[in-house]
């Protein structure tokens, strides 16, 4: 896939913590090798690190704590409706916490990255190092990252692509989760490499690849 060929898709990024994933998501289209426009990051922390980075990039940020709303519903109405303005095609989830109910219009168009393979070590409460905990506590000798558009259940919307990652027997969570990480860096900017050069077909919940 030819950078040159591939028009940007605009892009929002979802934010709850120190932004790494968002970091790496600038890095690349920065240099050319990721065709995104980063519109808009949103957080649901107002002292999530990552918001540093949009200010660095000079990319629009909002917070929204879930705390400041009635509901999930009028909590995700809100986060929505800033990515309506912004006028973006996708919506990247990269460790957002909260649930917010995708609305018609952008299903199929809002993605997650989870640190597992789905459907293992995955669903509410399980993210981060609670994960990695839980698959060294399992006795798993393979982990690795899934990449998956969203619906209104966690972790559980169609999966695009997973990349393994091997277990070993002196890993800890925190080793775990540094290698898990490095495969997160290579996935995501994958998939959407691939919904730029518009290869992702979806029938309910099969997802394939066309042309690769």
């Amino acid at each position: 896939m030819s950078r040159q060929t591939l028009k940007p898709i605009r892009l929002a990024v979802l934010i709850s913590g120190g932004g790494r994933t968002l970091e790496n998501i600038l890095h690349l289209a920065a240099e050319g090798t990721l065709p995104v426009d980063v519109r808009l990051v949103i957080s649901s922390n107002r002292r999530a690190g990552g918001l540093q980075y949009a200010h660095e990039a000079r990319i629009p940020s909002a917070v929204f704590e879930r705390k400041q709303f009635a509901s999930d519903e009028a909590f995700g109405t809100a986060v929505f409706n800033s990515c309506r303005e912004a006028e973006v095609d996708y919506v990247a989830m990269a460790g957002f916490l909260k649930l917010a109910p995708v609305p018609e219009d952008f299903a199929g168009r809002v993605l997650n990255i989870h640190p597992s393979l789905i459907p293992s070590f995955c669903g509410h409460g399980m993210y981060g190092h609670h994960v990695h905990e839980a698959v060294l506590d399992y006795g798993a000798k393979v982990t690795g990252c899934t990449v998956h558009f969203v619906d209104n259940e966690y972790d559980r919307g169609p999966i695009i692509w997973q990349q393994p990652v091997p277990v070993f027997d002196d890993d800890t969570a925190d080793t775990l989760a540094a290698r898990v990480f490095e495969a997160e860096k290579e996935s995501y900017p994958h998939v959407l490499k691939l919904l730029a050069a518009g290869k992702i077909h979806v029938d309910g919940r099969r997802v394939t690849i066309v042309g690769r």
